[in-house]
């Protein structure tokens, strides 16, 4: 079980960089970032662009992974979104994830642009479109290509990814359409536990995640892949419960994830008076302790 954590780009630059710093010597295996504009409860507070703040972070720590949990086409386009993870991946060495999701219906970041918000049915049609044309363009020194929502034009991509034949991809989704994006076109798949309505406890949570990754074996067999062969990953800070109110609990939680398949789990980065107000010293035994724990 490898343990990670997400961290807010939400500081400014002197404490970002201890944190991020802080984040490698405790062993995290990754460190992710949110991938929005302004976000949930945090929309009236500092809030700062992800891929600078990756990239800055990419510069003072040699080991920790690197990644997006996750980027959508709420306010992206694949094109000049590749070159950035393109340049991501040659500035950290080779240590960039991108995690994709299909983003949310609503919220600032679904309307910031300007024009209404999709419909679930075009939300879906533009999430696949955008994760194909996404692939090819970070596999290929140029692409052109032509969607119904997303296009490129003799789009350069020298001298490509570090990681070959291009960086890992880790792709959010649930539903049908988005486990079988994921065993197509994914290195890893991520779930935030039971999708639409909210478990009951946390036993039901964990449930759910089994049944999901059960219809994602099922969804890699049917394109005739070995379900083995995708990375999967458990974001922690949407489950019912204090599922991390003790490390006890925590233990147990990973021992749950780990016998139902799961590869990573990831805990927020503390922040205080916020749903991720997590004690200082617990996440810090957790991402130090835990995988040898679970291991």
């Amino acid at each position: 079980m490898l343990v990670s954590t997400v961290i807010l780009p939400i500081y400014r630059w002197p404490e970002a960089r201890e944190i991020w710093q802080r984040a490698e010597r405790l062993g995290a295996h990754a460190g992710y970032s949110y991938d929005h504009l302004s976000w949930r409860s945090f929309a009236g507070g500092p809030w700062y662009g992800t891929v600078p703040m990756l990239s800055a972070a990419a510069l003072v720590t040699d080991r920790l992974r690197l990644g997006t949990m996750v980027t959508s086409p709420n306010f992206r386009d694949p094109v000049p979104l590749a070159k950035d993870l393109m340049t991501l991946d040659e500035l950290s060495a080779g240590r960039i994830t991108a995690g994709i999701g299909a983003g949310s219906a609503t919220g600032f970041d679904a309307t910031v642009l300007g024009g209404p918000a999709w419909s679930a049915g075009e939300r879906a049609d533009r999430y696949a479109e955008f994760v194909r044309l996404l692939d090819t363009l970070l596999r290929n020194p140029d692409t052109t290509s032509t969607g119904r929502y997303y296009s490129a034009h003799a789009a350069k991509m020298i001298p490509g990814c570090v990681q070959r034949p291009r960086l890992p991809c880790y792709l959010a989704g649930t539903g049908p359409r988005g486990l079988r994006l994921a065993a197509e076109l994914g290195d890893g798949w991520i779930t935030t536990g039971p999708a639409g309505r909210p478990a009951a406890d946390l036993l039901a949570a964990m449930v759910a995640v089994g049944d999901q990754l059960r219809r994602l074996a099922d969804a890699c067999a049917a394109v005739g892949r070995d379900p083995a062969t995708l990375h999967r990953v458990l974001l922690t800070g949407f489950l019912p419960g204090e599922p991390l109110g003790s490390f006890d609990q925590a233990v147990e939680l990973a021992g749950a994830a780990a016998q139902l398949g799961v590869d990573e789990i990831v805990v927020h980065w503390p922040v205080p008076d916020s749903p991720f107000a997590l004690d200082e010293k617990l996440f810090e035994r957790i991402l130090t302790e835990l995988p040898d724990q679970v291991n």
